[in-house]
C-alpha cells in the first residue's frame, strides 16, 4: 500500500514516549509498504534525524512548528470565540496543509495514517481533497488526550487555570468523539482510554472500528545497567515541558521527597528532562535539564519513578526503566495501561505518605529492589517488543486494503 504517516514530532531520536510509539509503528510499516512520512519539525531536530527515517520512508517531508507566546494567545483566542479546542487549534499550520495539497496533486495515496489525535485534522483534509477514491483513514491514539486537562484541573490550586483546564477537557471531549467517528479504525494505546472515550456518550455506535495496540520499544537491544555500589539517587525522567510531567516532580519534590529524607538523608533526587520548572531546587536535589545520554546518573540510581497524577496513554518510561533493570515507584495513573504486578515487577502509591515509604522499602531492602527490577525487565521482554506485538498492524491495513 501506499500509505501518508502524519506525525506531530518527529520520530527520532527516541528521546520522548510519542516518538517510540511513532518510530516502531513507522518501522513496521515500512517493512511492506512504501510509507510517505509527513512531520512537524521543531529548531532541536537534526538532519541527520531527518536523514535516519529517510534511510526505510519512501519520503520524509517537513514542516517548521515554532509556537511563540503571541501565536499561543492569538489560538487561545480561536478557541473561546469558536470553541475549537486550544490543544487542537495551535497546530493548525497553514504550511501543512499546502504540503498535502502539492503532494496530492502528484501523489495517490491508499492509507493515510494519522499519528495521534493533533493530526487527525490533517488526514481529513487529505480525505477531503483526494482527486480519486478517498483514502482509507486510520487514527492512532496514543492517549484519550481530554483526560489530560482533566485531571489535571483536579489538582489545580489557581481558579482561572483550573476553570481553563475544565473547560479544555470538555471541548476536547466533544471533539475526540466527533473525530473517532470519522476513521475507519482507530487503535488505542490502552482499553482504558478507548473507554474513557467512549464512556462519555450513550452507546459506542457510531464509532470506528477500534484496536488496542499498546506502545512497544526494543527490548532486546537495551541491557540492563551495571549494578553500582551503594546507589542512592532517586531518579526521574521525562520532559518537563509535559504539564503532567512537571505538576507531578513538583508534587514530588514538595510532598514526598521531605519525607524520604528524613529517614535517608544521604538520598538524592534527581530531575533529568528539559525545560524545567522554577522552584525544583534545593538539599540534595539536582535538576539536569535535557541530557543526550542519561546513562551517568541512571547508573546510579537505586529508584526509578513515575509520581504522576494526570496524563493518558502509556507512560514509556516505565519500560525504559523495566529494560534499564530499574525498580519503579509509580502513582497508578503513572503504570495506567501497562501489565503491572504490583508488589512484583512495580510499587504504586498515591498519597505523599505511601509514595515515601514505598520508595524508603526500596532504598532499604536492595534484595527487593533487585528482585522487582528484575520482574519488570522480564515484562518488558515478554510484552513489548514491537518485532512481535506490531505484527497486529499487518491485520489493520489488510483489512482496509481489502474493503
Amino acid at each position: 500500500m501506499r500509505i501518508l504517516f502524519l506525525s506531530q514530532v518527529l520520530p527520532w531520536p527516541l528521546d520522548a514516549g510519542p516518538k517510540m510509539r511513532s518510530y516502531y509503528v513507522l518501522r513496521h510499516l515500512a517493512q511492506q509498504h512504501q510509507v510517505t512520512l509527513l512531520t512537524f519539525v521543531r529548531d532541536t531536530d537534526r538532519p541527520a534525524d531527518i536523514a535516519h527515517l529517510a534511510e526505510f520512508c519512501e519520503a520524509v517531508y517537513t514542516v517548521p512548528m515554532t509556537r511563540p507566546v503571541w501565536r499561543d494567545l492569538a489560538f487561545l483566542g480561536r478557541s473561546l470565540v469558536t470553541g475549537q479546542p486550544f490543544l487542537i487549534a495551535r497546530d493548525q499550520v497553514r504550511q501543512m496543509n499546502e504540503i498535502i495539497e502539492r503532494l496530492l496533486a502528484d501523489h495517490y495515496f491508499d492509507a493515510v495514517h494519522a499519528d495521534q489525535l493533533w493530526m487527525a485534522q490533517y488526514a481529513l483534509t487529505v480525505a477531503q481533497a483526494a482527486r480519486q477514491t478517498p483514502p482509507r483513514l486510520i487514527l492512532d491514539q496514543h492517549n484519550a488526550v481530554q483526560l489530560i486537562p482533566q485531571r489535571m484541573a483536579a489538582g489545580e490550586p489557581n481558579p482561572f487555570k483550573r476553570l481553563f483546564l475544565a473547560r479544555e477537557a470538555k471541548l476536547l471531549a466533544r471533539y475526540e468523539s466527533e473525530v473517532c467517528r470519522l476513521f475507519d479504525h482507530v487503535v488505542w494505546v490502552t482499553a482504558e482510554d478507548r473507554q474513557a472515550v467512549q464512556n462519555g456518550h450513550a452507546s459506542a455506535n457510531g464509532f470506528a472500528p477500534s484496536t488496542v495496540i499498546p506502545i512497544c520499544t526494543d527490548p532486546g537491544q537495551v541491557a540492563p545497567l551495571p549494578e553500582s555500589t551503594g546507589p542512592r539517587r532517586i531518579t526521574f525522567l521525562g520532559g518537563l515541558h509535559w504539564p503532567p510531567n512537571a505538576q507531578g516532580i513538583r508534587w514530588f519534590a514538595d510532598e514526598v521527597f521531605p519525607r524520604i529524607r528524613a529517614a535517608h538523608p544521604q538520598a538524592v533526587l534527581t530531575i533529568i528532562g528539559k525545560n524545567p520548572p522554577p522552584g525544583l531546587d534545593g538539599s540534595q536535589v539536582e535538576v539536569t535539564g535535557y541530557v543526550a545520554d542519561p546513562q551517568p546518573w541512571l547508573a546510579e540510581t537505586a529508584v526509578f519513578i513515575v509520581p504522576l497524577h494526570a496524563g493518558g496513554g502509556m507512560r514509556v518510561k516505565i519500560l525504559d526503566a523495566w529494560g534499564w533493570g530499574l525498580p519503579i515507584v509509580s502513582t497508578t495513573i503513572g503504570a495506567e495501561g501497562i501489565a503491572i504486578e504490583p508488589g512484583q515487577n512495580i510499587l504504586l502509591a498515591d498519597t505523599a505518605p505511601a509514595f515515601a515509604q514505598a520508595v524508603s522499602t526500596l532504598l532499604s531492602r536492595p534484595d527487593t529492589a533487585r528482585q522487582i527490577a528484575a520482574a519488570g525487565r522480564q515484562t518488558v521482554l515478554e510484552q513489548y517488543n514491537w518485532q512481535t506485538v506490531y505484527r497486529i498492524w499487518d491485520d489493520i491495513y489488510q483489512f482496509e486494503l481489502s474493503v
